[in-house]
């Protein structure tokens, strides 16, 4: 079985209460009554015809609907998922109005068997979390990027 490699912003802003991240609700019905679990940083996958970097930059794109920010990307590294997957993220400071998001979208078969084909957005809600909130909402997996933006210097 090849590995899947999945990559991704996590977009940052410093608050008077701390750091904050922009992180969006998996969208389609296996995600609608859930929020522990089912929050992330806008990624996804990519093959070898192109980089972990432009992938991640795509990716927001595609998912949030609007460019990805300049600015200095600081490496998170990777992590792991439960299914396997590998995810690569970075993180990069700015703001962004989770009111200007315009989510992709896509198909599946829904309900199972059914042959009917509904469209899903990608990510439903777009919110801003303090580091220990979104530590309780997004991916387990991707809880160490939080740890290590917490622990980058400046």
């Amino acid at each position: 079985m090849t590995e899947r490699h999945s990559a991704g912003l996590l977009l940052f802003r410093r608050t008077e209460d701390g750091l904050e991240v922009l992180l969006g609700h998996m969208g389609g019905p296996f995600f609608a009554k859930k929020d522990t679990g089912a929050w992330t940083m806008p990624k996804g996958e990519y093959g070898s015809d192109e980089t972990a970097w432009d992938a991640a930059r795509r990716e927001f794109r595609e998912e949030l609907g609007v460019p990805p920010p300049d600015g200095r990307a600081v490496p998170l590294g990777e992590v792991k998922q439960t299914g396997g997957k590998i995810v690569t993220a970075w993180a990069v400071e700015a703001d962004l109005d989770p009111a200007a998001i315009t989510p992709g979208t896509f198909e599946m078969e829904w309900p199972p068997r059914s042959g009917k084909t509904q469209q899903f957005p990608e990510l439903d809600r777009v919110r801003w979390f303090g580091l220990d909130r979104a530590a309780d909402v997004i991916v387990r997996a991707q809880t160490a990027f939080l740890d290590r933006l917490a622990e980058h210097p400046g």
